[in-house]
């Protein structure tokens, strides 16, 4: 517990400029929130605990949490999307706030007695006196926002002072956390629907008709058959469901080590590995791409083996290898573009994934492809591509190359003691220190 301190002024001020600072540097959301604990701390202000959530706008999650200990740093937890209010938040100060449509809300945590909110029970265990919530928005009508606390172990609690520098600071907080929230929303919604690579190019300009360059890559087509038999089967949602297990297990492998989904096509998919014109950098890339062949095998039989016991139809599918030049850049209508990769090759790793349902198999690969790995590959034939002057010798990897095949460390998020919020927002440079993953129910601090 610490004893009562005046709060330094000139120290706030700095804190503040600080801030200003952080703001018009683009700082990230992880920088910002760090920084700023550490300087509150600094100026005399005997804060034990900080927790602060940002509401994001993510396919995945809801929020990003972060808990900052005067005696353990900082802590960040990612808040998933779930159907219901979990009843803990539902009994959280946050949760009055936003019902009772205030701004603030104070409370003296005793020592004994009733609590008001089950979190004061945690609060008291770590010797809070004094504890501060607030919730701000980021401009009318915005759905983005921040939600606080501030919590104190001093003997008098927050001194009226005290409370007004907070709500000072606060403002200034949010000016800058908004800049660092709508620049990581951005990047977000750029990863999302254009892959990282396309999106890192749009955000640094090129968005005009014709951007663009060409570059070398191996290729993979990706697709389920009999698509149109699953979506009159099974209706809209059950369709739905059905092609989003099918992509979370085929096509998650190739969106790593190297590779990047640039379009999913309906039913489908397009990844490219890019890589340099010489060899060695194509082998790299095309044994890339066979490893992330072999995992995306293995992790849709084990999802045709989970819908076997969930008595449905499993899915089948083609995938096509190549390897060659490949436009990259914006294509479409002056006001109306997309990002995405196209030319010659494009359109014959199409051909050759098409080819899968002649010759009965799952994967075919042009002979330029298989010339850069070491797998043993079998010759199905000499093809006429249609729309493609020249012929291709059509190849599939053996069956005892499938089995022995390379495997890739294809890990999960948890896996190296990253949050699936780190790994998924890409929100954090120093992501190792934090472990763990945090569901929604919470978000109640």
């Amino acid at each position: 517990m610490t004893i009562h301190s005046s709060v330094s002024d000139i120290l706030l001020d700095k804190v503040a400029e600080w801030l200003t600072q952080a703001a018009l540097t683009g700082e990230n959301l992880e920088t910002i929130v760090r920084g700023f604990c550490e300087r509150m701390a600094a100026t005399g202000m005997p804060l034990v605990r900080v927790h602060l959530t940002f509401s994001m706008l993510h396919p995945l999650y809801d929020a990003l949490g972060f808990t900052w200990r005067r005696a353990g740093g900082l802590t960040i937890e990612g808040y998933r999307h779930v159907n219901d209010r979990p009843e803990r938040f539902m009994q959280s100060p946050y949760y009055y706030l936003l019902s009772n449509n205030l701004l603030h809300l104070r409370r003296r945590i005793d020592v004994d007695g009733a609590v008001e909110f089950p979190i004061f029970e945690d609060l008291r265990k770590e010797k809070v006196t004094d504890y501060m919530a607030f919730v701000q928005t980021f401009g009318a009508g915005s759905v983005q926002g921040m939600m606080g606390s501030w919590s104190t172990d001093s003997i008098g609690g927050f001194s009226e002072e005290m409370i007004g520098a907070l709500m000072r600071m606060q403002n200034h907080l949010a000016m800058a956390a908004k800049m660092a929230v709508l620049g990581k929303l951005a990047n977000n919604m750029l990863t999302t629907y254009l892959g990282g690579d396309a999106g890192k190019r749009v955000l640094n300009g090129q968005i005009r008709r014709g951007d663009g360059e060409t570059i070398r890559a191996a290729l993979v087509m990706g697709d389920m058959r009999q698509s149109t038999v699953y979506a009159e089967k099974e209706g809209r949602q059950a369709y739905i469901d059905t092609l989003n297990e099918f992509f979370d297990a085929i096509a998650a492998p190739f969106n790593r080590n190297g590779g990047e989904i640039m379009s999913f096509l309906g039913d489908g998919f397009l990844a490219v590995y890019p890589c340099g014109r010489h060899k060695d950098p194509s082998k790299v890339a095309c044994e890339a791409a066979l490893s992330a062949v072999f995992e995306a095998q293995r992790r849709v039989a084990a999802l045709n083996k989970d819908r076997q016991a969930r008595n449905l139809s499993e899915v089948r599918y083609g995938i096509g290898l190549h390897v060659g030049n490949v436009m990259f850049g914006n294509v479409g209508l002056k006001d109306r573009l997309t990002f995405s990769a196209f030319g010659a090759a494009v359109n014959e790793v199409e051909r050759l994934q098409s080819l899968t349902k002649k010759y009965g198999t799952e994967v075919v690969a042009s002979q330029a492809f298989s010339g850069y790995t070491d797998c043993e590959w079998g010759t199905l034939g000499e093809e006429k591509l249609r729309g493609v002057r020249q012929r291709f010798t059509v190849v599939s990897p053996m069956a005892a190359s499938i089995a022995n095949g390379t495997v890739e460390v294809f890990h999960d998020a948890a896996a190296d003691g990253l949050s699936e919020a780190e790994q998924v927002i890409l929100l954090h440079r120093d992501a190792k220190k934090f472990e763990g993953r945090v569901q929604v129910e919470n978000l109640t601090q």
